[in-house]
């Protein structure tokens, strides 16, 4: 039997920690806490949780900060930001250095278990044993869909994190095909579009970013008002295809 998920709650207000903690271990999860940079930075290094709910400010330093370093050390670990409702530049931010999703203070615990459900869900952790393996050849590129890694035609692997991969596997299983924001927050995230949302632009922004550092071209096509479109032309391997 798989061991329960560890979520790491970093949050410097004590009533907030023991709140999200007690709810947490009443939906299933393992907790653990810290009350500033310095108590996460411990956490990590006496082991790794399966997400961290990280806070923007902290005491000691910044949440955005802790994310960049946790997505250069550790790029598939899934870390969902807690920012002030009215923060909207630290949630662009949080999400343009390699957050996988944000909630805004305040909030329900019920609506931030489905979000970390929903995170661990598309992580890499928490893919079954019994998936189909696939592998996507475009351009040079290979992604392997079972390993969640993409070689560039250098052979060397382009870094992604969890919300990125996912949002270009739905462009691989979908080559050619005009994709709205809608329908990708639909597919990647479950959920409706909010219409002051930007994260699907700013994983687009990353995905172009990283994947035009290795080819020269463009892969995505942008349609005003209408959305993405991956243009270039993909083949798929898999063990039932």
């Amino acid at each position: 039997m798989n061991a329960a998920p560890t979520i790491l709650i970093v949050d410097d207000d004590p009533e907030i920690r023991a709140l999200l903690a007690r709810y947490l271990l009443s939906q299933g999860f393992r907790v653990q806490t810290a009350a500033n940079r310095r108590d996460c930075e411990q956490r990590l290094a006496q082991s790794l949780p399966d997400l961290v709910v990280l806070d923007v400010m902290l005491p000691d330093g910044s949440g955005l900060d802790i994310c960049r370093g946790l997505r250069a050390r550790h790029p598939q670990l899934p870390v969902i930001m807690l920012t002030a409702l009215k923060e909207d530049v630290d949630r662009i931010v949080g999400l343009e250095i390699g957050a996988d999703d944000y909630l805004g203070k305040p909030f329900n615990p019920r609506e931030l278990v489905a979000r970390i459900k929903a995170v661990l869900r598309r992580s890499a952790q928490d893919q079954p044993a019994e998936a189909e393996s696939r592998t996507f050849c475009f351009e040079g590129f290979e992604a392997d869909t079972d390993q969640r890694r993409i070689l560039a035609p250098d052979g060397k692997e382009v870094e992604l994190t969890g919300a990125e991969f996912d949002l270009f596997q739905v462009f691989l299983e979908r080559p050619g095909r005009l994709l709205s924001r809608d329908q990708l927050l639909d597919l990647t995230q479950g959920k409706e579009r909010d219409p002051l949302d930007r994260s699907i632009d700013v994983l687009m922004s990353r995905l172009r970013r990283k994947l035009g550092e290795k080819f020269e071209g463009p892969l995505f096509k942008t349609v005003r008002n209408g959305g993405y479109q991956l243009t270039a032309k993909v083949e798929s391997r898999g063990s039932d295809r």
